[in-house]
């Protein structure tokens, strides 16, 4: 390693500056930077980044304070085939994950990470996940030889010197290191090893993989960590809904990547019902830490504190207020770049540029073609944007709530075109543990592997569970039995189609009828009828008013397809059976409990 440049070091904590010092020698970077999250080191590094070319200005008139980066074409989504649990017993991993022992990955890693940083800088970021000084919050550090990790972690997270104020001098922290290294997809690791509350990356660009303070502490790491500590990480959204009587009703909701997450999480009520005089807070689209109240209620905090949402799809119907959130200091990530410095991808707002630059640097065009004849995308399917929490128009101070906001409603959903109806309730939590274990989803191009496959995903945690899934539901149930005042749990399904696979239901927006529904059955004012599979809206409950929608949708919206769900159970069976003797016996039972009620 080269001598470091001199830098003052802004903290006294002994194991950071120890263990800063270790990962430096094993990377071998020219210099060292201590990160401050000052508006001078934003400004500094951007200036850098655009000098070496990993961002690229955007028209600072229509986009102020916005950058484009483009990864390498062989990184563009999370690698789950290359994320790992790293644990001493294969069995506390449990099926559900990827397992290397703890020596193995170590070895793997170090080996590429041997100096991976020469010629570069390692940037030290002090990060926070949660409000600073909030009893939910945790602390990171992650090194990282990418400017745009630090500048998308300055979006993401609490970041700087304050954070090392609050460490203190012997604070404990999640230990993160990261390195592009050759961008060698042969060469690419994610590991985490819960037991050290540590994380290594290298090999990767790609937000999902680097952005340490994301999936990888917030989920994986956290879901270990808040096991052990009596609270839960969840791939929740969680949305205020204001009545017009002031007061505000909190929900989460669990849905897979790409599934609408972010478009419920920033919903703009409907024509139809803005009659009512409803407003929605946006808490936090993606991640949700849970701990039990005073009083016995589940609370929630955001630990993230921007959004790295997917831009395909995304326009002003189907997303209003994350267009307005992303109109400035936002970072785009493989979208089209335009010749006046602006930028479009498939399904945003208007026509497409007459030519551009597309994802990967090339000319393009509208009806580009490759050799097999399949249109050329100009933007990457899964192309993101990062932007501040603070921007969106329905952002709420109650995001810096140290003790959160109390939660009266768990929502789970998948996208599935047959099976599941628009919403039914659970009959109690147990039973709603259950409903959110059997979620399944087709798969999105937020993953690695074959568009359309169904597949289970519990909770939409199967990619981000850092332990045994079983143990994991065995949680939950433990946790139903702390709570005095347990929130009621729901299931939805956005995506149902026709014969013709056309969808019945409008979505976006138009989701808020089924959230009064489900509010008016947390407080007990609207009707249901009981199903075999839960509670379902009684016909009339749920205002249906100025939709086109035919007797004959309604009636589809809503049945229950015998011989689908006892087919289905086949499929859960199998699900289930991966977990062996660990599965919770109370999981079983509600499993078996709903076939017996299928078959009578």
């Amino acid at each position: 390693m080269k001598e470091v440049v001199a830098q003052q070091k802004p903290t006294n904590h002994k194991v950071l500056l120890n263990w800063v010092e270790e990962m430096a020698q094993l990377c071998q970077p020219d210099k060292i930077v201590w990160c401050d999250g000052s508006s001078e080191e934003k400004k500094r590094l951007e200036k850098e980044a655009l000098s070496t070319g990993e961002l690229i200005e955007l028209n600072q008139e229509k986009l102020p304070g916005c950058y484009l980066h483009r990864t390498a074409h062989n990184d563009v989504a999370r690698v789950e085939h290359l994320t790992f649990i790293c644990t001493k017993q294969k069995e506390d991993a449990g099926p559900n994950n990827n397992w290397m022992t703890p020596e193995a990955g170590y070895e793997k890693a170090r080996a590429i990470f041997k100096g991976s940083m020469r010629g570069r800088i390692m940037y030290v970021i002090p990060f926070c996940m949660g409000p600073l000084g909030s009893p939910f919050s945790k602390i990171g550090i992650e090194l990282t030889d990418s400017i745009y990790v630090v500048l998308n972690m300055r979006i993401m997270a609490r970041m700087g010197k304050a954070v090392l104020e609050q460490l203190g001098s012997d604070g404990e922290f999640t230990k993160g290191l990261h390195s592009k290294a050759d961008l060698n997809v042969d060469r690419r690791l994610i590991l985490h090893f819960p037991e050290d509350n540590t994380i290594w990356s290298v090999g990767s660009g790609y937000g999902g993989n680097v952005l340490l303070g994301k999936k990888c502490l917030a989920l994986r790491i956290a879901s270990w960590l808040g096991r052990r500590e009596g609270w839960m990480a969840e791939h929740m959204l969680i949305l205020g809904i204001e009545k017009p009587n002031g007061e505000i009703k909190y929900i989460t909701a669990a849905f897979p990547s790409a599934c609408g997450k972010t478009n419920l999480a920033m919903l703009v009520p409907p024509k139809g019902l803005k009659h009512k005089g409803y407003k929605i807070w946006t808490v936090g689209d993606d991640i949700a830490w849970l701990r039990i109240g005073n009083q016995g209620e589940l609370r929630a905090v955001n630990p993230e504190n921007g959004f790295f949402g997917v831009l395909p799809g995304t326009n002003s119907v189907t997303n209003q207020v994350a267009m307005e959130t992303m109109k400035r200091n936002t970072i785009y990530t493989n979208v089209v770049l335009a010749p006046d410095g602006t930028v479009w991808w498939e399904g945003g707002d208007g026509n497409p540029p007459a030519q551009g630059i597309d994802w990967k640097g090339n000319a393009w065009r509208p009806g580009m073609k490759d050799a097999d004849g399949k249109p050329v995308l100009g933007a990457q399917p899964n192309s993101r944007f990062t932007a501040p929490v603070a921007q969106c128009p329905t952002y709420t101070e109650k995001m810096n709530d140290p003790t959160g906001v109390p939660i009266s409603a768990i929502i789970f959903g998948g996208r599935r075109a047959r099976v599941a109806p628009l919403v039914y309730e659970s009959f109690n939590w147990q039973h709603g543990v259950y409903v959110g274990a059997q979620m399944a989803s087709e798969r999105t191009a937020a993953q690695v592997g074959t568009l359309g496959e169904v597949r289970r995903d519990p909770m939409a945690m199967l990619p981000f569970c850092g332990y045994n899934m079983a143990d994991y539901w065995a949680h939950w149930l433990e946790m139903g039995k702390k709570l005095s005042k347990a929130p009621k749990i729901f299931h939805v399904n956005w995506f149902r189609t026709d014969d013709k696979g056309r969808y019945l239901w409008p979505g976006f927006g138009d989701n808020l009828r089924v959230l009064e529904w489900i509010l008016g059955r947390v407080e007990g004012n609207v009707e249901a009828e009981q199903s075999a599979i839960g509670y379902l809206p009684k016909s009339g409950s749920i205002d249906l008013s100025d939709l086109p929608l035919t007797p004959n949708d309604v009636q589809a919206l809503f049945s229950i397809d015998r011989k689908e769900w006892l087919q289905d159970l086949k499929l859960q069976d199998e699900f289930f059976a991966t977990f062996g003797n660990r599965l919770p016996i109370k999981l079983a039972e509600e499993k078996e409990q709903l076939r017996k009620r299928l078959n009578t």
